[in-house]
């Protein structure tokens, strides 16, 4: 496949969240309930636009962590933005209590680590894998959407001597796109997010 990045339906906004971020939607919970979940200060929830998530993170920052996440509803999903952060998509204490009694897709990038493509229903991962490598795939149920990775140019055959992934991000917001039913649409930069610093664990 050769699409550019603009024919792909990426979150808007997303090439601003910087070398670390997580993406993740949350099937039918609220913002809040999704923040709780996460493990957040609630003295500290407050309304926010898109663009201050990114800003805030950056003020309160952890160690290779957000330091401020948001969540704001859209359809059926919440999703949430961790600035700077990873956790929802690999921490395994996180992704057990949000996913609870529900399913969660995200797209993380990591610049210094490895991104990932996460499909985690009630506590258990069922898709997971690096969007480069998009062929080792874990979880419960690795190949339920192999047909979905192949229109989005995630060949799960691929060859890892092969060619590479291109814009592997930006194929595994289509991937979650196609799961989730969300269209991406730019005027979801015009949410109001519910944000919140995260607890210190």
């Amino acid at each position: 496949m050769t699409e550019t990045p603009d024919e792909l339906p990426g979150f808007p906004g997303y090439e601003t969240l910087g070398e670390i971020y997580c993406v993740s939607f949350v099937r039918h919970l609220s913002p809040e309930e999704v923040l709780r979940r996460f493990g957040v200060d609630e003295n500290t929830m407050e309304e926010v636009a898109f663009d201050e998530l990114d800003e805030r993170s950056v003020e309160s920052m952890r160690d290779d962590a957000a330091g401020y996440i948001g969540a704001a509803k859209v359809g059926d999903w919440a999703v949430v933005i961790e600035p700077g952060g990873w956790k929802i998509a690999v921490d395994s204490d996180i992704y057990t209590r949000v996913s609870r009694g529900t399913e969660v897709v995200s797209v993380c990038r990591h610049d210094y680590a490895e991104d990932t493509f996460a499909y985690i229903v009630d506590g258990t991962p069922v898709v997971w894998f690096d969007p480069i490598f998009p062929a080792e795939r874990s979880g419960g149920d690795p190949d339920r959407f192999v047909q979905e990775m192949r229109e989005v140019g995630l060949d799960p055959d691929h060859d890892i001597d092969g060619p590479g992934i291109e814009h592997p991000i930006e194929r595994s917001f289509a991937l979650a796109s196609r799961i989730t039913g969300l269209p991406f649409s730019p005027d979801m930069l015009d949410l109001r997010f519910l944000g919140a610093e995260p607890l210190d664990e």
